[in-house]
Order: C-alpha cells, then structure tokens, then sequence
C-alpha cells in the first residue's frame, strides 16, 4: 500500500482564507501555460490534502487537465502579517487537478454554489508561504 503524505494548511493558511483575495490557478496542457482565477472565499478544504473549487467556467484549465493534471495555485491576503512583519503573505500551491460533475464532492458544492457546472478538485501535493 502506498501512503499519502498529508500536507498541512497551516494556521497562517487557514488566516488568509478568512479574507477575501484572488486565487490563481495555473494549468498547462500541450499548448502555452493558461491562466484563470477564482477567489479565497471560494475555496472549501477538506481534511485529507483536498481542496474544492466551484467551477462555472474553467473549460481552458479543463482541457489541460486532461492533459496534464499538474496545478500551481496562488494566493494571498495584505491583511494577514507574513515574515518578519511584512504586510501580508502568499501561500504557493502545487497539486493534481480533475474536474468532477457527479458524487459527493460535487453535491456539496452545488448546495452551497448554485451555479457551478462542475467541481475542480485539487490533491495538494506541497504547499509553501511565500511572503
């Protein structure tokens, strides 16, 4: 059996989603790297590496994760202090992504955003604060 090393959201992590910023997410398939966003606020954790996306649109990353299914995440608050007192920090996450439409996660999410399409599931496999 093959064991999942968990990685920690953070306190400091945790911090910045209580305020509002932008989430960048990068995918790349076999064309240039696309870029879209989302915001903090819309991010859902799960307690097993697994963050929740609500996806409207998304059809660019979409097509690159089947693809590639390699994500670069980033985000950031100015309200939450970072190293040696700098005016606010950024997180840089690295996962796999897969789009769902039907299950559980997917069910969950579309009770608490009506109008998602469908549901972008990250397996964070590192994640780092950056400022």
């Amino acid at each position: 059996m093959i064991r999942k090393e968990l990685i920690m959201f953070t306190d400091k992590f945790l911090e910045v989603l209580t305020h509002e910023g932008t989430v960048s997410i990068t995918s790349w398939g076999n064309e240039e790297p696309h870029v879209t966003c989302t915001w903090n606020s819309f991010l859902v954790l799960k307690n097993d590496n697994t963050l929740l996306i609500p996806v409207a649109g998304m059809h660019g990353t979409e097509s690159d994760l089947k693809v590639n299914d390699q994500l670069i995440l980033t985000l950031a608050s100015r309200e939450v202090e970072g190293f040696n007192g700098y005016q606010g920090t950024g997180f840089r996450i690295l996962g796999k992504g897969e789009i769902i439409s039907e299950g559980d996660y997917f069910d969950e999410m579309k009770e608490k955003y009506s109008f998602i399409r469908s549901v972008l599931v990250v397996t964070v496999t590192d994640l780092k604060q950056l400022l």
